[in-house]
């Protein structure tokens, strides 16, 4: 008979310490005993990490904390299974990743664990990023460092923020959403199709810039914008089938008025 290992058990329940100690043991018991979990790499498993990052957006956006605190769980699995594997290849190990944040967030803190003074969240920020930029060695761009991987709207974001950080931005809101309008106007003048393309591109990071100005995550305002269009369709459909109608065979401006009906019902 086949020998099973022992379940780790934190001495303290109700500690975290504890809890923690024991789901490291957990996750190594399951590198060397499960064949799934021992053949991965951290390459594997990699696009699971941002499958899972989505998932706890989600509970967070329905607000069900029992869900979201499932899925905090999930991400701390492949942080924790992603270090393990770094140290079975002799990179590094859960302890350097602690220390790395730990130092970093000290650093980057110099208003709440130094001298430093900072009056607001925009100096915060700024503090931020110029400390950001002294760590960066000598000609590295203070846009080095991104990760491609991430949305393009947020990777647009993202970078509007680092250049505001040194003070390349605009001076009000305004004035971009001033930028909003030459932009439209670019795209109705566009010659041929790569054009276009090209001048909506910039019509985006224009709109990416207004969100950050107005503190909006774009991406979120946008997958927000998706569901309140699956909502309202779906219940155009709803409709439709309790009427005996065919979407399909309605004309413009009846699917509009059913449209307007969804909105005002399902918001």
């Amino acid at each position: 008979m086949e020998r099973k290992n022992e379940i780790p058990k934190a001495a303290n329940p109700d500690d975290y310490l504890d809890q923690f100690k024991a789901f490291v043991e957990i996750v190594r018991i399951l590198r060397r005993d499960c064949p799934w979990d021992g053949k991965q790499t951290n390459e594997s498993i990699a696009q699971l990490l941002i499958e899972e990052t989505y998932e706890t957006l989600d509970a967070i956006k329905k607000h069900d904390d029992e869900e979201f605190c499932g899925e905090l769980g999930d991400l701390l699995l492949h942080i924790v299974m992603h270090a393990a594997m770094a140290e079975e290849r002799g990179a590094f190990n859960l302890t350097d990743v602690l220390k790395k944040i730990q130092s970093k967030l000290v650093y980057r803190h110099p208003h709440v664990f130094g001298g430093r003074k900072a009056k607001d969240v925009v100096e915060v920020e700024q503090n931020w990023e110029a400390l950001k930029q002294e760590e960066k060695t000598e000609g590295e761009s203070i846009l080095s460092g991104m990760s491609e991987q991430m949305p393009a709207l947020t990777y647009s974001q993202s970078m509007q923020r680092r250049v505001a950080g040194v003070g390349f931005d605009w001076e009000e809101v305004e004035e971009i959403i001033d930028k909003l309008a030459e932009e439209v106007m670019e795209i109705k003048h566009a010659r041929d199709q790569l054009e276009k393309a090209r001048e909506f591109g910039d019509l985006l990071f224009t709109l990416a810039n207004i969100a950050r100005r107005l503190d909006i995550d774009l991406e979120m305002a946008l997958r927000a914008a998706n569901q309140r269009f699956y909502r309202r369709f779906t219940h155009m459909e709803e409709l439709c089938r309790q009427r005996g109608f065919n979407l399909a065979d309605l004309s413009l401006e009846q699917q509009n008025a059913l449209w307007e009906e969804a909105k005002k019902k399902v918001g």
